[in-house]
């Protein structure tokens, strides 16, 4: 008998997990809510671009895809910092000239789906789940075209994809002892657009991630493939400025001409794009446990929705999959009462840490970025990953360009913090580490931080 699973929600994450599922011998189908964006438009104005990272790169290598996504992503190798004034800086992301990869959702998305079906994964769209049954497995479902309604039981597992709303997850949410917890931040985004130049030339810098920062709101661009860029706006939704203060065309224009002027030169369709696109939320789902006995369990965003500031919600939710094909190729009985709790422990503390480090980069981006002593520690930990290699890591090289997990990278922010604040309090780096006695300090600091990094590992 063909060992049968259920994933729902035919998205990034459910999309790659077919396919390394049904590598692993099991007949995967996937019920997805949506239509098939490969025959219809994705909807505009919800689809912030993606930062693929060393995470997402590392499961789509376990699943033999990283060829076929390399051909729709463009490397950014740092932040093009947009001021005010007009003046703008590039700052670098990596000490070694790594990037970050911009890719369309809507593109990556539809390659999956292509890819997964062409691995032999079944793929029924317009499969709403209305309700799950968690203890006979049994999901009720409408279809989203015909309006019928069914029950669908053929599977031994269940696995929700199916993001921060989850179906799956709302049946947790009815038994005892399931821990949830959601959470808005203030701000709200919108989508807009800087289409390409002539002959598809790119109006600004290609390899690069755009950030107009503004201390509580901003602006991003990322690059795609035929020159235009996809544009971010992140505001508040209640105030002044804030989404519900702009209420006319005008309104939109003059705050535009006065926050992000060389922008809006940049962006013919400003005033359709604004008005026509949707202003959507941005929510934070933290929840436990992520499995039901060994019937189903949760993955991705439906486990742990963040927010997109560190770019790192398609990488999380993709290092879950790799994370439990390796639990799975590990265990010797492949049994999913033994995986699924391994799995769990070891994501979800991950999956908590984060969701913290999302919120935190937030700040970073709209405010920080343009702060002096910012970028001068920025500077200084660079300094210190090429000086000290083996001992010292930023916490953002960790995030974006290794496996270190979430989990060891948030819990090294404080000996980070305490080892820049000593170096800075010197007075000029760049001028210090030429002196023998800062350089003998410097050298116990940088154990004292080791020993330090070395007890939270244990």
């Amino acid at each position: 008998m063909e060992k049968k699973i259920t994933i729902l929600g035919a998205g990034l994450v459910g999309s790659l997990l077919s396919i390394l599922l049904q590598k692993r011998g099991y007949q995967v189908t996937i019920l997805e809510r949506r239509s098939d964006m490969r025959k219809a438009n994705m909807s505009a104005g919800r689809s912030i671009n993606l930062a693929m990272s060393v995470r997402g790169w590392a499961a789509l290598e376990m699943a033999g895809l990283k060829k076929d996504i390399e051909e729709i992503a463009i490397p950014m190798y740092g932040r093009q910092i947009h001021n005010l004034d007009g003046t703008t800086v590039f700052q670098a992301y990596g000490k070694n000239n790594e990037a970050i990869y911009s890719v369309s959702r809507g593109d990556l998305n539809k390659k999956l789906i292509s890819l997964a079906e062409a691995n032999g994964v079944s793929i029924q769209f317009n499969q709403r789940v209305e309700d799950v049954e968690l203890d006979t497995q049994v999901l009720k479902i409408e279809d989203a075209q015909t309006l019928v309604k069914s029950e669908y039981q053929d599977h031994e597992m269940i696995i929700a994809a199916d993001g921060a709303f989850s179906a799956l997850r709302n049946a947790y949410v009815k038994k005892d002892r399931f821990n949830y917890n959601q959470f808005y931040i203030e701000h709200g985004y919108k989508e807009l657009f800087i289409p390409a130049g002539e002959n598809n030339s790119f109006l600004i810098e290609e390899k690069a991630l755009h950030i107009w920062p503004r201390k509580n709101f901003m602006l991003i661009a990322l690059p795609n493939f035929d020159g235009s860029f996809t544009c971010t706006l992140f505001f508040p939704f209640e105030g002044n400025p804030s989404f519900s203060a702009i209420k006319t065309e005008a309104d939109a224009k003059q705050f535009f001409e006065t926050q992000f002027p060389d922008a809006l030169e940049l962006m013919p369709t400003f005033a359709e794009d604004y008005f026509k696109n949707p202003t959507s939320s941005l929510v934070t789902v933290k929840c436990f446990p992520w499995i039901y006995e060994d019937k189903s369990f949760l993955i991705g965003d439906a486990a742990h929705a963040i927010v997109p500031f560190y770019g790192q919600g398609m990488n999380a939710g993709f290092e879950d999959c790799r994370i439990l094909m390796e639990i799975m190729d590990a265990s010797s009985s492949k049994s999913w009462k033994e995986i699924l709790p391994i799995y769990q422990q070891a994501r979800k503390k991950n999956g908590d840490a984060v969701a913290d480090l999302a919120l935190q980069n937030f700040i970073e981006m709209r405010d920080l970025v343009a702060d002096p002593l910012f970028l001068a520690r920025k500077k200084i930990e660079k300094q210190l990953g090429l000086l000290y290699p083996a001992q010292f890591n930023s916490v953002y090289e960790m995030v974006s360009f290794s496996n270190t997990s979430y989990h060891f990278a948030i819990s090294c922010q404080k000996a980070q913090d305490k080892l820049l604040q000593k170096i800075m309090a010197e007075g000029d780096f760049e001028t210090n580490v030429n002196l023998p006695e800062f350089k003998n300090l410097l050298v116990n600091w940088i154990v004292e931080y080791a020993n330090e990094v070395a007890l939270l590992e244990k």
